[in-house]
This record gives C-alpha cells, structure tokens and sequence, in this order.
C-alpha cells in the first residue's frame, strides 16, 4: 500500500489516535497535550512539539504509519519549552538526528541556562491551575541540538509556512501559519478547551480560550498576541490543548476572546496579573514578588496534592 494510502486510513479510523486536519497536517493527542506532524512539500516531515515525558513511542509510532519507518523529521519546530511540549524531546533525540527550532527568546530555557518564571496555582480558573505548583519549570539542556529560527518568520523545510512570534505565554512563544489555505498552529497563544479546568479537558470541551493561566507571565502581551492570530483570519486552528475548531466556531470565538480579553482570560487575581517578570535573551531578569503567604501556600499545597492523585486516578480511568 502506498504511503498517502496508509495516512488516509489514519484518518479515517483513528486507530492510532492521529486525526488529520488538513491537506498535510495531522495531530496526536496525548493525555491533555497536542503534537503535530507536518508534511512538507519535497516528501520531508516535521514534528511540532513533543509532548509529555513518556509518550516519545507513541509519537515514533505515529510518526512511523504516516511516513514510514526509519523516516526521522527534517526538523522538530517547538511553539515553546513549556513541560508538555517537550517532554519526550530527551528520548526522541536519542532515536532522531534531526535539529530543534525554536525562537531565540526560548533558548535559554532550552539549553540550560535559566528556568521559566515558577507556574501561578493562584491564577485560578480550576484543578488544573491548584496543582500546577507540581508542574516542572526547570530548564531542559539541549546544548547544540536547539538552534535559533531566523528572525524574518520563515521556517526550516515548511516553505509554504511562517512563524509568528506569539509571546505573553512564554517569552519566545510562537505560532505557525499556511497562508494558501488558512490553517493556524497557535500552540498556547490561545486553546480551545478550558485548560485549567480538569473537567474540561478530561472531556475535551470546546471553547476558544485564552492561554493557560497558570504558566502565562505576561497578560499585556499575551492579548497582543491573540490578537495578532486573529489579524491573520484563520480558516481553520489547531492548539496546544484542545480541538480543532474552524468556520464560525472559530472567527466568533477568536472575536469573542480579543474583545473581552480582560475579562475571561486574564485572572482576578495571581502573581503576573499587575506586574509580569522582566525577561530578556538571558532569561529571568526580576520575578514579582510573591503576594501569598506560606499559609496560603501549604494550604494549596495539601489541595493540590489530594486533586492531583484524584486527577491521576481519572486519567487512568480514562484511558482504559
């Protein structure tokens, strides 16, 4: 069978968890996270973002059924460093000779060099934002397997792609985008499901939503950057959590987020809000004091750890 056969059959059946988007264009799912395979138009593939640590099987064996075995990616294009972008990025490596990509702002927390402001379980919005003083900010060090996009917003072997620098969420933040037919990879500069609540993505409930409350340190720039990708008119958009959503779904919903931006995506409250950290090439230049009490914090803390073992236990639950 030839190989655009075998990808329409992913398509069609889902068996492997792949949903194509578009002409050239899939996604895999992994637990609340997306990763997207890209083919290019001399026959090469790209990967964007790399999930949650352990599922770098799951991403070889995707990989393998639209493009064959043996195939590595041109080239791994990250929209960010967060964890859950690029947590089987160590052991993809490892099987993969392929270069990473990512904004010149990223590097830091790519090589080692410094972490991401600490993640806010005080932003609100739901379990997902309680425990996300569990989640690792740390640096990962890729040393000279990273290297820095160009400047001017073209990509390695996706031609017919752009990137758009998307910061607010992370400070090298970026979204990529296929002008001849409108498909938008937003990464976190928004998503389409309520990322802090755990109801809402344990049942994948669409909703264009701003970007995850608890790791986005720069609400200004992050309702510029929305903006942004509304600006660009997409047809059709695919984010770091959620589903895909296009048509009326998507240009409503894009409306709706940039015009009452302040008022359900930022927080009421939280360590960013009113003044985000100084970043620059190097990394953290000066974080925000924490306004919350140790009080406050080991109360949190206790919350967090009996929501995130009952978190665990429907995670199992659901993927059984």
């Amino acid at each position: 069978m030839a190989q655009a056969d075998k990808r329409t059959n992913v398509a069609a059946d889902g068996a492997s968890g792949v949903e194509q988007i578009t002409n050239g264009v899939w996604r895999l799912r992994i637990l609340f996270v997306n990763v997207y395979f890209i083919a290019a138009d001399d026959g090469q593939w790209v990967l964007v973002d790399a999930g949650l640590k352990g599922s770098s099987r799951k991403i070889t064996e995707a990989a393998a059924i639209l493009f064959g075995h043996n195939r590595p990616p041109a080239a791994i294009i990250l929209t960010h460093g967060h964890f859950d972008h690029i947590g089987a990025l160590p052991r993809l490596l490892q099987r993969w000779d392929s270069p990473v990509y990512a904004h010149p702002l990223e590097l830091p927390y790519l090589t080692g060099q410094a972490a991401y402001p600490p993640a806010d379980p005080f932003a609100g919005g739901g379990m997902m934002s309680w425990v996300s003083f569990l989640y690792p900010n740390e640096p990962i060090n890729l040393g000279n397997r990273v290297e820095a996009l160009s400047k001017e917003g073209s990509l390695p072997v996706l031609s017919r792609w752009r990137y758009i620098h998307t910061p607010g969420h992370a400070p090298g933040h970026i979204s990529l985008f296929r002008d001849t037919d409108g498909i938008l990879i937003a990464g976190d500069a928004f998503v389409t499901t309520r990322q802090e609540s755990a109801f809402s993505v344990l049942l994948q409930k669409k909703q264009v939503s701003g970007p995850p409350r608890y790791f986005t340190y720069d609400w200004e720039e992050a309702a510029a950057s929305v903006k942004k990708l509304q600006q660009l008119n997409p047809l059709v958009a695919v984010t770091g959590h959620g589903k895909p959503v296009k048509g009326n779904e998507l240009t409503d919903g894009l409306a709706h987020l940039v015009r009452h931006f302040d008022r359900i995506a930022v927080p009421k409250a939280g360590r960013y809000v009113d003044t985000p950290p100084t970043v620059n090439r190097r990394g953290i230049v000066r974080l925000p004091a924490n306004k919350h009490t140790s009080r406050n914090r080991l109360v949190l803390a206790s919350i967090g750890i009996a929501v995130a073992a009952g978190l665990a236990l429907l995670w199992k639950d659901r993927l059984k």
